[in-house]
C-alpha cells in the first residue's frame, strides 16, 4: 500500500489493510502444497517417491592374463556387505544384449592440457567409436575447466557427437573435475535406464572443486557410475618415462586410479594413440563381458554410513580376479519414475 493511499483511509481500515498485505506477501512465498489426489483416481503428473533399496553391481572377472572369465553363474558369487552375506536377487551374464550402454564422456580444457587439445579430441572420439554401438547405446559430451559445459545430450548420433567433440577451441583457467564427476552423475547419469559409464579425458589434476575425490566417488557409487579414466599427461609423447607402461608416477595419477579403482573401473596410463587404442578395446570387450548382479541389503538402516563391498568366488579360485565398486554410502536416494 502506498503511503499516498494510506494517508486518506481511517487508521483503523490502513491497519487492516496493511496486515492484509503483509499476510497475502507472506502467504505468497509459502510453497504451493500438491493436491491431494481423488481416492480411485491416478494424477499421471504425480510424482512418486520411491525408496532405492536394491544395489545393483556390474561385475568383472579375469584371469591371471587379463582375459575375461565368460561361463560362471550366480552360485560361483558370494556378495558380503560389511563381512554380511547378501541374497543374490537378480543375475545377468548377457549385458551386451539386454542393457544399453550410457556413456558420459568428460574432456580436461583446463590450462594443465594445453597443447594436448587433438589428442584429447582425437581420444575422446575414438573411445566413442571403439565402444558405443549404434542404435544401441547412448553417450553425452561435456568439458570442465573452471565452469561445467554440456556440449552434447545422450544421443546414439556419431556426426552429432563428432561435430560437439571437435567444437571445443577455447581452454577455461582452472579445473573442477571432481564437481564435473558430481554434476554429471547425479543429474545425467542417475536416472538412465542403462547401464552407466562415465569417462575422464584428463590428467587428473583438480584445483577447482568445492567437491572433494571423496565427494565424486560417493556420488558415481550411488548412481551406480562406473569411472573409466584416460590420463593425457603425457599427449602424443610416448617418451615420457614410465607413461608407456602405465605406471603411476604423482598423486594426479593416484586420483585418477582411485576414482576408477573404487567404482569398478580402471585407468589407463598411456603416451600415444596405438595404446589408448588398445585401451579402449579393452574397455569395450569388459563392458560386454560383464556379470550384473543386484541384492536387497540386510541391513535397513539408511543412516549415511559407508558399507563395504566384497565380491568373492564360491570356490575360492585364487587364479581369478574379481572387480566391482568397493562399496556405496547408505542413503535413501528417491527417483521419480
Amino acid at each position: 500500500m502506498s503511503p499516498v493511499l494510506a494517508c486518506f483511509l481511517p487508521k483503523s481500515l490502513s491497519a487492516v489493510c496493511l496486515v492484509a498485505v503483509l499476510a497475502v506477501g507472506v502467504e505468497a512465498q509459502k510453497p504451493k502444497p500438491s493436491p491431494s489426489p481423488t481416492p480411485g483416481t491416478e494424477d499421471p503428473q504425480a510424482t512418486v517417491k520411491i525408496p532405492i533399496r536394491r544395489v545393483r553391481l556390474p561385475i568383472t572377472v579375469t584371469d591371471k592374463k587379463g582375459l575375461f572369465v565368460p561361463g560362471l553363474t550366480k552360485n560361483d558369487f558370494v556378495i558380503l556387505e560389511d563381512k554380511v552375506p547378501q541374497q543374490i536377487e537378480t543375475f545377468s551374464d548377457d549385458l551386451s544384449l539386454a542393457l544399453p550402454l550410457y556413456v558420459a564422456v568428460l574432456m580436461d580444457t583446463s590450462p594443465s592440457t594445453a597443447g594436448k587439445l587433438k589428442f584429447q579430441q582425437e581420444s575422446a572420439m575414438n573411445f566413442i567409436q571403439t565402444v558405443v554401438r549404434p542404435r544401441k547405446d547412448r553417450v553425452l559430451f561435456g568439458t570442465f575447466d573452471d565452469e561445467i559445459t554440456l556440449l552434447q545430450d545422450f544421443t546414439d548420433k556419431l556426426d552429432l557427437l563428432d561435430k560437439a567433440v571437435f567444437s571445443v577451441k577455447k581452454m577455461g583457467t582452472q579445473t573442477a573435475l571432481y564437481d564435473a564427476i558430481w554434476q554429471f552423475c547425479d543429474e545425467k547419469m542417475r536416472s538412465v535406464p542403462g547401464r552407466r559409464v562415465l569417462l575422464l579425458v584428463s590428467d587428473g589434476e583438480d584445483t577447482f572443486s568445492r567437491a572433494t575425490i571423496r565427494d565424486a566417488i560417493d556420488i558415481a557409487q550411488r548412481t551406480e557410475t562406473t569411472i573409466f579414466a584416460i590420463s593425457t599427461k603425457a599427449g602424443f609423447l610416448a617418451t615420457v618415462p614410465g607413461v608407456e607402461a602405465g605406471q603411476i608416477m604423482d598423486k594426479k595419477d593416484r586420483e585418477l586410479q582411485t576414482l576408477a579403482e573404487e567404482t569398478g573401473g580402471i585407468a589407463f596410463f598411456t603416451g600415444d594413440m596405438l595404446s589408448l587404442e588398445r585401451s579402449f578395446t579393452k574397455i569395450s570387450k569388459e563392458l560386454r563381458a560383464q556379470y550384473l548382479v543386484t541384492y536387497n541389503p540386510t541391513n535397513k538402516s539408511y543412516d549415511g554410513t559407508f558399507r563395504k563391498i566384497d565380491v568373492k568366488l564360491a570356490d575360492r579360485r585364487g587364479d581369478l580376479k574379481v572387480r566391482t565398486k568397493r562399496g556405496y554410502k547408505a542413503i535413501a536416494d528417491s527417483i521419480t519414475p
